[in-house]
């Protein structure tokens, strides 16, 4: 029997695109967040975070309104070739909306965690802050940025329901992993079914390992 592997390339694909994605936003909105007024940046939190309480599938009707060929962004931008929905790289959008909670939340403890005296110290040495921020602020918080990244990797790979209103499911074209398990077990091909929540559950059990392998450094290098 052979096996089609589109839907573990696309959602590696789309996985790894929205992880980088994440990443840098996730990283710009923490580092400035940690630095807002209690008040401010409770309000804030609210609103970055909430993709990460709503269900899915709800974030994918959002994003719907939001995207969608008849509404105005989304027309706006199809005249320009750049069309979201039922479109493989349209999941790279569902992906990261629901995954950059994970990874603001896990960076913005880590930047709160800093010890601020070593930046202090840097700006009297009359570093710049560009400097003391990629060579002593991301240094210090690399294992919860790390953690944060990887966690921010699987719930992209494994996300269905804002991917699954958003690009729907064609073979070759938009499946995914979670959209191919879900497209088999409809149609009782229950071994094919099956075989992908192995290899998700494979992919799965390698990033949990990854994370507890980070955890575990960090907390060693925090006694150190």
């Amino acid at each position: 029997m052979s096996i089609d592997w589109y839907p573990l390339i696309n959602s590696l694909r789309i996985a790894a695109i929205s992880c980088v994605l994440v990443f840098f936003l996730g990283i710009f909105f923490a580092y400035y967040a940690a630095k807002l007024p209690r008040t401010i940046k409770g309000i804030l939190d609210v609103i970055l975070t909430l993709p990460m309480v709503l269900p899915p599938t709800v974030c994918g009707y959002f994003l719907l309104l939001i995207f969608g060929v008849k509404r105005p962004l989304g027309a706006f931008l199809l005249q320009f070739g750049v069309k979201f929905v039922m479109t493989w790289y349209g999941g790279v959008l569902a992906a990261a909306v629901v995954a950059f909670p994970l990874m603001y939340r896990t960076a913005r403890g880590a930047f709160e965690s800093f010890d601020k005296t070593l930046a202090y110290s840097g700006q009297t040495l009359g570093l710049s802050n560009a400097y003391i921020f990629w060579r002593i602020r991301m240094p210090a918080c690399r294992q919860g940025i790390l953690a944060g990244t990887v966690l921010a990797f699987a719930r992209a790979l494994g996300e269905y329901g804002a991917t699954s209103m958003l690009i729907g499911y064609t073979p070759g074209k938009t499946a995914t992993i979670s959209t191919t398990v879900y497209q088999l077990w409809r149609t009782n091909d229950e071994r094919g079914a099956m075989f992908w929540v192995l290899v998700n559950l494979a992919i799965s059990t390698v990033v949990l390992l990854t994370v507890n392998l980070l955890e575990t450094r960090q907390k060693k290098a925090v006694k150190a």
